[in-house]
């Protein structure tokens, strides 16, 4: 018979959470940025589409900081002027 594999335990990845702003532009594409992640943007023509480019963004910019980005997100104040 055929002897079963054992599986490696995979690393515990740990799960982080970012806020998303998400404005619509004048051409109605959905564009999302990510506050705490200098640089970290992307846009859809779908919010569906957003959100799975947006999680592929985190990811990117994650992976080129090294350390993650520490900044924390604080709020969207609106202004009148």
């Amino acid at each position: 018979g055929r002897k079963k594999r054992r599986s490696r335990p995979r690393a515990a990845r740990v799960r982080r959470e970012f806020s998303v702003v998400i404005q619509r532009d004048a051409d109605g594409w959905y564009v999302a940025s990510v506050p705490e992640l200098r640089g970290c943007h992307t846009k859809a023509r779908s919010l569906d589409g957003l959100m799975r480019r947006v999680r592929e963004a985190v990811g990117a910019c994650l992976e080129a900081s090294g350390d993650g980005g520490r900044s924390e997100f604080v709020g969207v104040q609106r202004i009148a002027v």
